[in-house]
């Protein structure tokens, strides 16, 4: 009876009731994408829909449980994979990404959060339009040469703080995440992870400087002007003695102080964080540890150590009362650590069927992005990795597209002949990882602390819709500048 139902449980979730062991190497599980239902990807939708639709129907009962939520979603995957596919192959697939990806990506988060959550601003910071502008000016110019994760946890605070008086400031952090925790961060591989991945592929490092700047401005000063005019207008909205108050003493209405920095160490510490990243991309000693089946290389290793221990250093050498003065908690790292990692889990499926390109059962995403004789379709490129990218983990995205035009052994051909098709996948993953809050991590991070701070913010679909009037558009006019 019992082995009955699981039989019928394998042909629902598999129809074609097949997965390759040994293909990647003998003795090494190896997950067919080709051999994926779409069924296997409900886990994925099913999270995705819990982070939409808890906040705005239940928010209470969210803040208390997303962690077992997101838990759920990820055994609501495992479970049935490892009665269908045997333990063996769903050992391999969790540690290859608790190993490969997961882990790497939460240690580069924390040791960025921890280490720009010491820097402090202090003095009087008033929060006008020309100030506004200016401070996503400025992060969006650092994203790319501290990551979007580390500009953002610098100056959010800052923005904040110089905003706190105001009744409307919904618009500051949505412009903020859009700016500096996404398309500020497509000039350099440390800016975004994708482009990360690129470089470690073979792309120069700095391709994307030379490449993505002019798009990165063609988006980022029409957002900065159009930001400028609509927090102008929301300001003349605030009551007249608030702006009268913040415009003669500053962020509360205070005398005015000068303007000053407190844990300066932590500016040399993310030095640090971006040091230890270039590291493991240049130093190559061919050295790696098998845990079973997953190769980890040293240098990765080494990078993770690095990480926590400039962390522990930021701990250490920053003041308890100004990182309480600062409005630092850990909420906000342990949200996405606990989402993401649902996130992870869920999406193998869905990687695995894009990986599987033609053959497998998302093969009309793969298709659309060439023309029958071969030739790459650019455009369909950049929306296609940036819808994608939108939804799903913009690195692998990138990388399924990245090896879709040709990959590491194309790499000198997609950096010249093809550099359209290479500029496509690097915008679309980084500029529309804005589009929603799990786009990038820095976005989840950025709305948790604005949350913390008193702001209401949109909800899953409310920042869509944000994302669509103001982004889209922008998009829709590079589509046509640069890829068509």
């Amino acid at each position: 009876m019992v082995a009955g139902l699981l039989a019928v449980l394998a042909a629902l979730l598999s129809p074609e009731a097949a997965f390759a062991a040994g293909a990647a190497g003998e003795g090494v599980p190896h997950l067919d994408g080709a051999k994926l239902g779409l069924i296997w990807d409900l886990p994925f939708v099913g999270i995705l829909l819990s982070i939409a639709l808890f906040p705005l129907l239940a928010p209470l009962f969210w803040h208390h449980h997303f962690g077992k939520i997101s838990a759920f979603w990820a055994l609501a995957f495992l479970i049935p994979f490892t009665l269908t596919f045997g333990w063996q192959l769903a050992l391999f697939e969790l540690l290859h990404v608790a190993l490969l990806e997961y882990i790497p990506f939460i240690v580069l988060l924390l040791s960025l959060f921890t280490v720009a959550g010491g820097v402090r601003l202090t003095g009087s910071l008033r929060g006008t339009p020309a100030v506004n502008t200016g401070i996503l000016l400025l992060g969006t110019v650092l994203a790319s040469w501290m990551g979007t994760t580390g500009a953002a946890m610098l100056l959010i605070r800052p923005v904040l703080n110089a905003n706190s008086w105001r009744e409307r400031k919904t618009h500051v952090v949505v412009f903020f995440i859009f700016l500096v925790a996404n398309i500020g961060g497509s000039l350099t591989p440390l800016g975004d992870p994708p482009l990360f991945l690129g470089f470690l592929k073979g792309v120069d490092f700095f391709w994307p400087t030379t490449h993505m700047l002019l798009p990165m401005i063609v988006v980022a000063v029409p957002l900065l002007g159009i930001f400028y005019l609509l927090d102008s207008y929301l300001y003349r909205k605030e009551p007249e003695e608030a702006r009268a108050a913040n415009e003669a003493g500053g962020t509360n209405g205070e005398q005015p102080t000068k303007l000053g920095l407190e844990g300066g160490i932590n500016i040399l510490l993310l030095g640090g964080v971006v040091g230890a990243v270039l590291l493991s991309g240049i130093w190559k000693p061919g050295i790696s540890f098998e845990i079973y089946h997953v190769h980890v290389e040293l240098q990765n290793i080494t990078r993770e150590i690095l990480l926590l221990g400039i962390a522990g250093l930021s701990l250490l050498l920053t003041s308890n009362v100004s990182r309480e003065l600062n409005g630092f908690s850990w909420f906000p790292i342990l949200e996405v650590a606990k989402l993401f990692a649902g996130i992870f889990i869920t999406i193998i499926p869905a990687i695995a069927m894009l990986r599987a390109g033609t053959n497998g059962a998302l093969a009309e995403i793969v298709r659309s992005v060439t023309k029958a004789e071969g030739e790459p379709i650019n455009y369909m490129y950049f929306w296609a990795t940036g819808i994608l990218s939108s939804f799903l983990d913009n690195a692998p995205t990138y990388l399924v597209f990245f090896n879709t035009a040709g990959g590491q052994p194309a790499v000198e051909k997609l950096m010249s002949e093809w550099s359209a098709t290479l500029l496509a996948i690097s915008a679309g993953a980084v500029f529309m990882g804005a589009m929603t809050y799990i786009g990038n991590a820095p976005n989840f991070m950025v709305r948790s602390i604005a949350e913390e701070r008193g702001v209401k913010m949109p909800s899953f679909f409310g920042f869509m819709g944000w994302s669509i009037v103001f982004l889209v558009p922008l998009f829709v006019v590079i589509t046509f500048i640069f890829f068509i």
